[in-house]
């Protein structure tokens, strides 16, 4: 078997997904301060063309739920060539599984899940062919432990992160990694941030930084997964892991119900 090769940043080629959004904008920062070349994507074109001028970056204005969309964009990226891909895109998908409508379930499936598959699909056969690559996935501590009103954007996310860790053992012995970084409440940019709902005491937020941090030391040193949250929520994502009745029932009594309803009402214009 061979050994994953390290990527170095340094005039690696990047694509970054969600490039736009606060988080995906401190990973473009962080990576291109590293000396990567970006190709960012997203749906906002006047933020791209910002990051365009300030980061030197390529951009490809894209709406990943349109599927001639993520081919263009898988076209593009197969011709840069990519070396890197940041799958970090994801609407909200939060809410009651009964007032989301079909159309907008189609939505989060094609945004969170099948799109980030389609791009490593397209981006897999070239980099296994070169020998290396690497391909970070940004999951979420909801897809190690379930919580109210997020059913559907936890199946994106513990699907998201199944697919990636599967992936790194079929991609291993061809030098390619995979990685999954997964974040739990991040403040100052991000799904959180914009909701601005109440924590409960201890819960503990994470910034943008960190995230992007994550992801350098994922492609770095080739972290199968990497979680950007205070020790009180990732021991709770684990006790969710292995108990979830128990933490279903311990969540609860910090008041999970009224956060996932506060959530689901103030995301509830994000998630077309």
């Amino acid at each position: 078997m061979a050994a994953t090769a390290r990527i170095p940043l340094a005039g690696a080629a990047v694509l970054i997904t969600g490039a736009t959004g606060g988080i995906g904008q401190a990973i473009a920062r962080e990576l291109a301060g590293r000396g990567a070349r970006l190709i960012l994507t997203g749906r906002r074109e006047d933020e791209l063309a910002r990051l365009q001028h300030e980061l030197g970056a390529r951009t490809v204005v894209c709406d990943l739920a349109d599927r001639g969309d993520v081919a263009r964009l898988c076209e593009a990226a197969v011709a840069a060539p990519v070396d890197i891909l940041v799958a970090n895109a994801a609407l909200p998908a939060s809410g009651w599984l009964v007032d989301l409508s079909p159309e907008a379930v189609d939505r989060m499936l094609e945004v969170n899940l099948r799109a980030p598959i389609t791009l490593a699909r397209a981006l897999a056969p070239a980099m296994i062919g070169r020998g290396r690559g690497h391909m970070v996935f940004i999951s979420s501590l909801s897809g190690k432990a379930a919580a109210p009103a997020s059913s559907l954007y936890a199946a994106t996310k513990f699907g998201l992160r199944g697919f990636a860790l599967s992936l790194r053992q079929d991609l291993r012995p061809s030098g390619v990694g995979v990685s999954v970084v997964t974040p739990g409440f991040i403040r100052d940019a991000g799904m959180y941030a914009r909701a601005g709902v109440r924590l409960p005491p201890g819960a503990g937020t994470r910034t943008p930084q960190e995230v992007a941090g994550a992801v350098v030391r994922a492609i770095e040193h080739n972290r199968a997964e990497l979680d950007v949250a205070p020790v009180t929520l990732r021991v709770g994502a684990a006790i969710g892991s292995i108990a979830p009745g128990l933490a279903a029932w311990g969540s609860r009594l910090m008041g999970s119900d009224r956060i996932a309803a506060e959530f689901a009402d103030r995301q509830r214009d994000e998630r077309a």
